[in-house]
């Protein structure tokens, strides 16, 4: 039944997650009246922390990436955060019963072989497995990488999306003790009115604002950012005006990939690494990663990327966590597994209200970033990672936007506080 209640005011931010609320700190104290419309039940979108078993778990972002033009690391040191900003395990070599460390040399050149070939001579095709060497053995080992990176394969990556990025990261990616999410989540300012389960099932712009359709209610509002994740707003739970089908499309080439994370707890004492990234299998496209004891914590964190991580939507967690324990039995033996279970999956990909995990543009559509983050008649205004030139994909990239299309707001109706 629809709810005839209506609602006046003067922004509307639609999504709590990193890009909502960096859009919500920069229109903070700044007297207007501001609504954050959130569909699900709790803040943070795809920064989200949960606590089990007394161990902080990232299902989301959980990698200050690029630390030293973080904005979100600079907040975590305001605040007195503790960071961890120890090297990722990542590009280590690591003991590993099937992948020798000769073969680990040959495979980490092998893919500075082709992020060099793609940064130096970037292909037409704009493909990023374009710059793949079609002789070398290691390609599997690159198409697994890509599924961490972007949740895509590197057929479906723009090499000049990637560059843009890769040109502007650093390689100081830390990690917060109490979790990323919760920085995010504990960053919502007090004045700025957060509904939860209100879902925007439509909005309508004229000349004299924006009006957003929600299970609450109708919501009119001078004003409104949406930060919604291009999987949503590409798709059929926003009903958009013809107007914004330029926008819609740009979304569409601004796909989110499939990433998921899934986590054993480590139950008493085991010969296990520490701090220690091991790929199941080099050679396989879909191979998960596992990374032991992450921050000294009794865990095995697994990371899958593409097409190993919709399985986690299509054939549930549980049978997910079977073939985990297949492949993790191979790694560390039967002894150890018996110390191993299942504790946590996430599922981003079957989340209704995000669809995916962070964004990748398609080749050829690098610039549709541009477009997706140009304000339609200066009333309604775009965020999200998707609309970050060079930081997409990150949690301070969404940040950023959100602080950007706030400040686009402000210009619009407050040009003095905007300055």
């Amino acid at each position: 039944m629809a709810n005839d209640k209506t609602f006046d005011v003067d922004v509307v931010i639609v999504g709590a997650g990193a890009a909502g609320i960096g859009a919500a700190r920069r229109l903070s104290g700044k007297g207007l009246s501001v609504w954050l419309l959130e569909a699900s039940q709790r803040i943070g979108g795809r920064g989200w922390t949960i606590d089990l078993e007394g161990i902080p778990l990232d299902m989301g972002c959980g990698w200050l990436h690029s630390a030293e033009h973080n904005a979100w690391r600079a907040i975590a040191e305001e605040q007195g955060w503790e960071i961890d900003r120890r090297p990722a395990a990542w590009d280590k070599h690591q003991p590993h019963p099937h992948f020798s460390d000769v073969e680990q040399g040959e495979a980490h050149a092998a893919f500075r072989a082709w992020h060099e070939r793609l940064m130096d001579s970037p292909p037409a095709s704009d493909r990023a497995s374009d710059a793949l060497d079609p002789q070398s053995p290691w390609n599997g080992y690159l198409q697994a990488m890509s599924g961490y990176i972007s949740g895509a394969p590197l057929e479906a990556i723009s090499a000049t999306d990637y560059n843009a990025y890769e040109r502007a990261a650093t390689e100081h990616n830390w990690r917060l003790l109490r979790g990323y999410g919760s920085l995010i989540a504990s960053q919502l300012p007090t004045d700025i009115g957060c509904r939860f389960a209100a879902p925007v099932e439509r909005i309508d712009t004229d000349g004299s604002g924006v009006t957003l359709s929600t299970p609450m209610g109708t919501v009119h509002a001078r004003a409104a950012i949406v930060t919604v994740s291009t999987n949503v707003l590409a798709g059929n739970l926003i009903r958009l005006p013809t107007a914004l089908d330029d926008w819609r499309h740009a979304a569409s080439c601004l796909p989110l990939g499939c990433d998921e994370k899934l986590f054993f707890h480590i139950d008493g004492e085991v010969d296990l690494p520490t701090e220690q990234v091991i790929i199941a299998d080099p050679r396989d496209a879909d191979s998960p990663v596992f990374y032991f004891r992450p921050l000294e914590r009794p865990l095995v964190e697994t990371f899958l990327g593409g097409r190993s991580a919709h399985r986690v939507s299509l054939e549930g967690p549980a049978a997910s966590f079977d073939q985990l324990s297949t492949a993790l039995l191979k790694l560390v033996g039967s002894d150890a597994m018996k110390h191993l279970r299942p504790l946590a999956s996430s599922a981003w990909s079957a989340s209704t209200y995000i669809r995916g995990s962070y964004s990748h543009a398609l080749p050829g559509h690098a610039p549709q970033r541009h477009k997706l983050a140009t304000p339609f008649q200066e009333r309604l205004f775009f965020a999200g990672e998707a609309t970050h030139h060079d930081a997409f994909s990150t949690a301070h990239g969404a940040l950023a936007s959100g602080e950007r299309a706030a400040s686009e707001v402000l210009a619009v109706l407050q040009p003095a506080a905007s300055r």
